[in-house]
């Protein structure tokens, strides 16, 4: 396969037109300061009044045609109504203006042909211009008149005005570029739109015991288990080793639920009676609105549950029973942990579930959405390629879709986003797709929006306050190989409202405590990621506009954990790209002791002599060392952003076969089940290896980053700690150093405590280069 030339996928700093030109040193004035001005004529159509009829039957259906050149936008018609009101706006580009009279017509619906009532006429070099925080424009009324310019009956309410995409009415205007776009639904797919995810507990079912079961054969030991089902999820506990009718189990399940709470949790107790038949013994249905809410790791009070043989569905009358089975149960919402719902290398959002438990954020993150360059077609219309693209990001609980710019290979969208930011060490994620639903949607469900590529942008990896203005490579990988699909232009500006906090942020824990003290297994952070993931696709497929699940899942790289092996490769060259280093050093102490170059195996001997007679000068040289060579890096520190890198994550050179391999479903397509079952068993054990290799890899090169100044914060922490620590360990006695040590690393339990020190928690913010691994 042809090797594309490199500069294809490089980054490119741009010089973009910001905020009109507003700027005013570090900071530039308007909340609009991050995109480039677009100037629109607003025209908003209001109401009419006193309109005369023109049907034979005396009736008025009246509608309005906005027309400015070639471009014509209507209103929709009411049904015999001479005082309609519609309260609709229209946005026409002034880039794409032909004509200098806007022309606003209202005409009365006819099944024939369309009657004329009356016109308006502004001329565009009298139209006010607005821009925002001033007042909205007051509409006025506008006496209707004939063509000849005679005034006639009827009136019109209406405000024009020149304005930018910063004015209220953008979002819901009627645009002048998506004129081809028909219907209701296919206008709503095209707007912009911002989403929340759902909010996501932790559901902990301790499953204790159950009493008084019958089951149908009593001349056998029952297999009892439990099952809890809520939606598309259930889990099951063990098998009760008691075998008896008072089974107990004292197991916990894990699910994942999103408010508000819909469902009920069904808990069915069963008898496996058959290797592939069970029978339920009863049944019991919880409402989670009314289940405790727990914070810490504090005991939950435990609670007996009634088992029915049918579930009372809510509007039935409940039977009373006089003797009912019961199950013993400690049930709580889970608090204080943050539920996984992205890949843990590039999370956005490390917050504990209650509230109660926020931080106060350290500072703003902008993003300005500017444009596109290069798309390549993604479908054909009418015999020709074409390209409806939309932007997507993703960062914490918010999500925003710009608008769809309508068969566009360069898009403009020109808006900006704000989000605030708890944690520096997280991720943003902007995503460009392709939109297939823009006449109706597709009731079907078959079609779905195209993939154009994406961007992770690492908070910690930006100098705060200032504006970064780059072009990024949109690069996808192809069942062919990589492509370019084209680059897309952002600004990004990361403001800190306190330093001393954020610096605090780097002494603490990723996660919230509740992940240190009461771990969830690996497995089991699997499994409850999968149900969060397909959770919030659900729900904002549901929005309106959709956003839809192929583009959640995508944003949420579902599926990155799957077998492949040009991860393995990339992983394996990340580890050896860290080990170079270490062999270096081995390579050229092995250099001293064969005594390949006698100076300065001769100047060694002298500083190990030293070392020896004056040992406290061994620490305080060698973070005096680290420091010099931090300052000296400091020049060469990273100016631009991390990206995606072809070459990194080996998508440059991979051979067919092995895209073959990653693009083959799972479980496999090949034809003999013995193969399938082999194939299946390795690739699910060499993603694990490849999970392995590539966490090894994160730590090497956070490792690496210490010094490099990729998170500049970061960075200048450790520089600044190995200035102190040089001068500390200087004027302490060394022995005494070697003591104290000695004593903390052999300190009793007592004194140790679960969540992980200072430096731990210092060095698993660091950047690695998983942001850069396609």
């Amino acid at each position: 396969m042809q090797r594309p030339p490199p500069e294809d996928y490089s980054l490119k700093e741009v010089n973009p037109h910001l905020g009109g030109g507003k700027i005013t040193g570090d900071k530039l004035t308007s909340t609009y300061d991050l995109v480039e001005q677009m100037q629109y004529l607003y025209v908003r159509v209001v109401k009419a009044k006193d309109l005369p009829s023109k049907d034979v039957t005396g009736s008025c259906d009246p509608y309005v045609e906005v027309k400015l050149g070639n471009y014509k936008g209507t209103t929709p018609h009411f049904e015999k109504r001479t005082n309609p009101e519609w309260n609709r706006v229209f946005a026409f580009s002034k880039e794409r203006m032909q004509a200098s009279v806007l022309e606003v017509t209202v005409k009365d619906k006819d099944l024939v042909k369309d009657d004329y009532i009356g016109r308006v006429l502004f001329d565009l070099n009298e139209v006010p211009k607005r821009v925002p925080p001033d007042s909205p424009l007051a509409p006025q009324w506008y006496r209707l008149e004939e063509r000849s310019g005679v005034k006639v009956k009827g009136e019109l309410m209406l405000a024009v005005w020149m304005g930018t995409q910063a004015d209220e009415a953008f979002p819901e205007a009627w645009h002048s570029d998506a004129a081809a776009v028909s219907g209701a639904d296919g206008l709503a797919n095209i707007r912009s739109k911002v989403y929340l995810s759902p909010k996501l507990w932790y559901l902990r079912v301790n499953v204790i015991e159950a009493q008084d079961l019958i089951p149908t054969d009593k001349g056998r030991y029952p297999e009892v288990f439990v099952r809890a089902s809520l939606g598309n999820q259930a889990l099951r506990t063990r098998i009760s080793q008691s075998r008896s009718i008072n089974p107990m189990w004292n197991e916990d399940l894990m699910l994942v639920v999103a408010e508000p709470f819909d469902e009920p949790l069904i808990l069915s107790v069963e008898d496996r009676i058959a290797p592939n038949k069970e029978e339920v013994l009863g049944r019991c249905a919880i409402p989670l609105q009314y289940l405790d809410r727990r914070l810490d790791h504090k005991p939950i009070n435990t609670r007996w549950f009634n088992l029915e043989k049918h579930v009372i569905i809510e509007g039935e009358k409940k039977k009373d029973t006089k003797f009912a089975s019961r199950i013993h149960m400690r049930i709580c919402l889970e608090g204080g942990y943050h539920v996984l719902d992205e890949s843990t290398h590039y999370s956005s959002d490390l917050r504990p579930t209650a509230k109660q438990l926020w931080k106060s954020s350290i500072g703003v993150l902008e993003v300005g959405i500017l444009n596109a360059q290069g798309l390549m077609p993604m479908k054909t219309k009418d015999g020709r390629g074409t390209t409806d693209a939309y932007c997507v990001a993703k960062y914490g609980q918010k999500w925003v879709r710009t608008r769809t710019i309508i068969d566009s290979f360069t898009p403009k969208w020109n808006e900006q986003y704000t989000w605030e930011v708890f944690d520096p060490c997280t991720v943003i994620t902007i995503g460009v797709f392709d939109n297939c639903h823009l006449h109706g949607g597709d009731k079907g469900g078959g079609t779905k929006d195209s993939r154009i590529g994406k961007v992770r942008i690492r908070l910690s990896t930006l100098e705060t306050d200032r504006v970064y203005t780059h072009s990024y490579p949109l690069l996808v990988l192809h069942p062919n190989g990589v492509k370019k699909m084209g680059e897309i232009h952002l600004a990004v500006r990361f403001t800190c409202s306190s330093l001393l906090n954020m610096m605090h942020m780097y002494s603490l824990p990723l996660l919230p405590k509740m992940h240190y003290l009461h771990p969830l297994t690996v497995s089991q952070l699997d499994s409850l990621r999968h149900q969060a993931t397909q959770i919030v696709s659900m729900r904002l497929s549901r929005a309106e506009p959709p956003l839809r699940k192929e583009v959640v899942e995508y944003m949420l790289d579902v599926g990155s954990h799957m077998w492949s092996m040009r991860r393995s490769k990339a992983n394996f060259f990340r580890i050896m790209g860290v080990l170079s280093g270490l062999i270096a050093v081995g390579k050229w102490f092995d250099q001293i002791c064969h005594w390949k170059n006698p100076i300065t195996t001769v100047l060694i001997h002298i500083l190990f002599i030293i070392l020896v007679m004056y040992p406290e000068l061994i620490l305080p040289t060698i973070f005096l060392y680290l420091f010099l060579i931090g300052v000296w890096y400091y020049r060469w520190r990273p100016r631009h952003p991390p990206h995606m890198d072809t070459r990194l994550s080996h998508a440059d050179s991979i051979h067919p076969d092995e895209l073959d391999e990653e693009f083959d479903t799972f479980p496999t397509t090949r034809p003999t089940d013995i193969v399938r079952m082999r194939y299946d068993r390795l690739r699910s054990i060499a993603g694990r290896i490849q999970t392995v290799v590539g966490d090894l890899a994160t730590q090497g090169e956070r490792l690496q980053s210490l010094l490099s100044w990729r998170d500049p914060r970061a960075t200048a922490l450790f520089v600044l700690f190995c200035l102190i620590a040089a001068i500390v360990l200087y004027v302490t006695p060394f022995q005494v150093v070697a003591l104290l040590t000695g004593f903390y690393v052999l300190r009793h339990p007592r004194f140790r405590h679960k969540l992980p020190a200072v430096p731990l928690n210092f060095f698993r913010r660091l950047p690695a280069r998983t942001d850069c691994m396609l």
